[in-house]
């Protein structure tokens, strides 16, 4: 059973950190990859596109890891007063997904990337290589693996609106402190 925080108000600081740095690299990667994928692209920009895409890609992957790992760990805020079970459930039901979602999406981007018959190095940064999963290379497992990334990411896409509507739902409408909490602001109104 999962203890709570004893200030109810709001999440820890890394929690909010890494909610918010997940957040951005999420839809900026979804805009990337949109970017990227644009047939009248020039070959040179494009690949430059998609090494920055890769190298945010495994941020995101990273940072994600770390707040999976921190969920098992840190003392959770207390639900908000005057949510139903139902609605703490969905909550909850959302964020794992979310969370899920968040490792899977950019490993399966690393998964396209290590099965390529191109076997075109992901080049961090620009500041080291990011080896390639030990996976058999083939052309039919590249299209499965990009077309998993992409139906993933616009399921992620979907979720996310569904998540920020619901946040801004309980803001202007609910007006109780299910955003400002995560926002680490410690009283609502």
């Amino acid at each position: 059973m999962r203890r709570y925080a004893d200030d109810p108000a709001r999440y820890d600081y890394l929690t909010i950190t890494l909610h918010w740095l997940i957040a951005v690299l999420i839809l900026g990667l979804i805009v990337l990859g949109f970017i990227m994928t644009r047939s009248s692209i020039d070959p040179a920009l494009q690949f430059s596109l998609f090494q920055w895409h890769k190298s945010f890609g495994m941020l995101a992957l990273l940072l994600s890891l770390i707040r999976f790992a921190h969920s098992f760990f840190y003392v959770r805020a207390k639900p908000v007063a005057g949510m139903s079970g139902a609605e703490h459930l969905a909550a909850r039901a959302m964020h794992h997904l979310l969370l899920l979602l968040a490792v899977i999406v950019p490993f399966a981007g690393w998964m396209i990337a290590s099965v390529s018959t191109l076997e075109i190095p992901t080049f961090a940064f620009d500041l080291f290589v990011i080896p390639h999963l030990p996976v058999e290379k083939s052309d039919a497992a590249e299209a499965w693996w990009t077309t998993a990334h992409a139906v993933l990411a616009y399921f992620v896409l979907a979720l996310v609106a569904l998540h920020a509507g619901a946040a801004l739902y309980h803001h202007y409408a609910r007006r109780d402190a299910v955003l400002i909490r995560m926002l680490g602001i410690r009283r609502y109104r």
